[in-house]
Formats: C-alpha cells, structure tokens, sequence
C-alpha cells in the first residue's frame, strides 16, 4: 500500500528576526562543499544571535575553503566563529562538531546521512538535512527511526527538499489540491539537465579517497542522479499528490558517461510510477552535456492543467505566481528561516516523513531499472540491500560493477 503524506508543518520566512528566546545559537557544519558552504550561509542569515562555531569534513581542504569562504563574506562573515580546534578532520569530524553546536547542518554525501542524523538526534541537536537523506532502504528505515526519536524530544528536523519552502510552489500546490484544475488523471516530470563536476584523480588518493572525491559516481555514496538530483521532481509529484505510489517499473542506463571515471551510475533513467487508484507519472531524469535541457513537472486535471515548475494553473482558474507576487521568494533561505524561527518558537518542524518517502521514490524508481524488475513500495521498503563499504579507511576500495537489467537482481 503507498505511504500518504504526513502534515506538513512550516513558519514563513523570518529573516533576522527572532520570534522568542534570544540565546546565541551554535551552528555547525557537516560537509564542506559547495552545498554545504551556501546552507551554512543561509543558517547565518536566518537569525541575529546565531554564530558559525564548528566545521567537520573528511578532508582538510575542503574544509579550509568553506571556512575561508564564509569568514570573507561581508554580510554575515562576523558570525563566523571557528577557530582551530574547533576545525574537525577525518572520518569522526561529525562527532565534534555535534558536540559543540546547537543546530547541525548534514550535508556531506549522501551515504553518511544516517549516521551523522543518529548521533546528532541522540544528542538532542536540532537539524538541517540536505536531500537525499539515504542512498539505500536500510538507510532509509535508519533515518524514520531518527526522526521518530526527535519528535519525541522536541527537536526541529528540517529538509533540504527546498521547493517544499518556496512560496510560489506551495500556492501552486494548494491550488491543485483544492481542485484548481479538477480530478488528477496523469503527471509527468522530467529534470534533464548536463553533466555535473569532476574532480579528476592525483596519483597519491587511495581508491576510498578518489570514490569520496568524486561522490556523484558512485551508488554507495550518491544513490545515483535520480536520488540525489531528480529527487526533487518526485518530491514536487508526490507533493501534489498528497501521497505516494504503490509500484514502478524504470529502465535506464549509460550511453554518454561510459568512461570509467564515471564509477557505476547511469546517465539516464525513465520510470513509470503508478499509485493504488490506477494514476501514472511518467518521469525521465538525464545527465548529459550537449544535450536538451529541461526541468518541468505538469499534472493534467479534468478541468485544466498545471505546471508547477512554472507556478502556473491552466484551465478555468487560470492563474501565474508572477500576476500575484515580486516579492523575494529564496527556498533555501526560507528553510532556513523556518528552522531558526521554529527553534525560537519552541514549535518544532519534523519533516522527517516525507524527506524519507521522497528518498524512497527515488530508490525505488533506481531499483527497477537496476534490476529491469517492477518494484513495489513494500518491495523497497523492505530491501536488504545495504551499500556500505567494508571499512572506512583510506585505501583500496574495489568499484562495484554496472547494473545490468534483467541480470542485476533485487535484493
């Protein structure tokens, strides 16, 4: 049976105001990449009395640049804070940094995300999570226990499923929900967008040190371009949706990016989800330079039909974001936002449902066509396929073979 979609609780954008309490908060950062880099901005930007006051990250230079980055800032460098020792390095840098921050920002690759969302919950720390927050099922159940245990402790879990916190997209959203354009009866998204970064190889990084390096290519760390980019195309369907489907049946491949420095993701995927009531989203993800380019999501109704991407109703009740509202409308500032305001308030948010079924779609559309077989929701849910390596350690790392469908089997 698919999951429904939980409440979705959210303050509005709050910039530099505090809605109560006016302790400083201590802010730490786990994963100083560019991502990363731009969400510990945006926490800095959300509150007055918040400083930057811990960084972790597996390597010393990506974490000497953030920090340079950030302290240069001229709006919100004072608020950098983070002298040497409290600059963590290596494999545990996480376990630093949550001991002496308030509210941690996750954003490191996504195979990590369980881990560091465990320890941060057990140490009663509020939470920003960048999206995906697992690249396999037992990740997946690993972060809705987390989570479940924040609820109950009170702590403010925030997703980094952006478009969630976008204004335009969620009048966009309640508008198709209220029957905007009448009875869903088909949806379609697609987020076909060029290649990404490498970071080439020097010959002293270890097979770990070079798969860490260059994240995107490897399953194990990234879950594949449909969890870690396309996932916020599902995520806006499911969204609209109001709930989540019940099976899928994907193909995919690599036909551009075949080199082995692309480790063993593919570079496109195509994926019929169908829901419990009969509906399909029709969804194609690709990752390729010189190629058309595209990133929408429509839903047809009865009455009309929407894109959402675009923030437009067409039918009937015909409507644009842009006839209605100029006003700013950042979503990974308004995140943000939301999160120092719902500390302030002592009103948590728990987005912890849906970053998890959003995480799972993705999964679950990779696990069919790795496989070449249906995969239901339960099918995914219950997947024993664990990606971890067999030690974190510099050294030799073998890479795990291309999936080929039909002989790639489920696990």
């Amino acid at each position: 049976m698919a999951t429904t979609v939980g409440p979705y609780a959210c303050a509005g954008p709050r910039r530099y105001r505090n809605p109560g309490g006016s302790e400083m908060l201590k802010v730490g950062l786990v994963g100083c990449g560019g991502r990363g880099t731009g969400a510990a901005a945006n926490a800095l930007m959300a509150d007055d009395n918040v400083k930057l006051w811990a960084l972790g990250d597996t390597f010393p230079d990506r974490l000497d640049s953030s920090l340079k980055t950030l302290s240069e800032s001229e709006e919100y460098g004072a608020k950098v804070d983070v002298p040497e020792e409290r600059c963590f390095v290596g494999w545990d840098a996480y376990k630093g940094v949550i001991e002496t921050c308030d509210v941690i920002v996750l954003a490191t690759s996504p195979h990590f995300r369980p881990l560091h969302v465990h320890a941060a919950v057990e140490a009663g720390k509020h939470l920003f999570i960048e999206k995906p927050v697992a690249t396999d099922a037992p990740g997946v159940r690993s972060i809705r226990e987390s989570c479940g245990i924040a609820a109950e402790k009170g702590l403010s879990v925030v997703s980094g499923l952006c478009y969630r916190y976008q204004n335009a997209k969620r009048e966009t959203i309640r508008r198709i929900q209220d029957g905007a354009i009448g009875d869903i009866v088909a949806m379609q998204c697609t987020y076909n967008a060029n290649g990404l970064w490498h970071r080439g190889r020097e010959p002293e990084w270890s097979n770990m040190e070079y798969q860490m390096r260059n994240w995107l290519y490897f399953t194990w760390l990234s879950g594949d371009h449909i969890a870690e980019q396309h996932i916020h195309s599902l995520d806006k369907i499911a969204w609209a949706m109001g709930s989540y489907p019940a099976k899928c049946v994907s193909s995919g491949g690599r036909i551009v990016r075949t080199d082995e420095r692309y480790g063993n993701v593919y570079d496109h995927f195509n994926n019929a989800y169908e829901w419990a009531n009969g509906l399909r989203c029709f969804s194609s993800c690709r990752q390729w330079d010189g190629a058309a380019t595209d990133t929408s999501d429509w839903i047809w109704g009865t009455h009309g039909k929407s894109n959402i991407q675009r923030h437009r109703i067409e039918s009937g009740q015909a409507w644009d974001w842009r006839w209605h509202s100029d006003e700013p409308d950042d979503m990974y500032q308004n995140e943000h936002d939301a999160l120092f305001a719902s500390i302030r308030s002592g009103e948590p948010i728990n987005d912890g449902e849906y970053m998890c079924n959003s995480t799972l779609m993705a999964l679950m559309g990779r696990m069919s066509a790795y496989t070449g077989k249906e995969i239901t929701w339960e099918q995914a849910l219950e997947s024993q396929e664990d990606l971890s390596p067999p030690t974190y350690a510099w050294g030799p790392l073998a890479v795990a073979p291309v999936a080929q469908p039909g002989i790639t089997q489920f696990v």
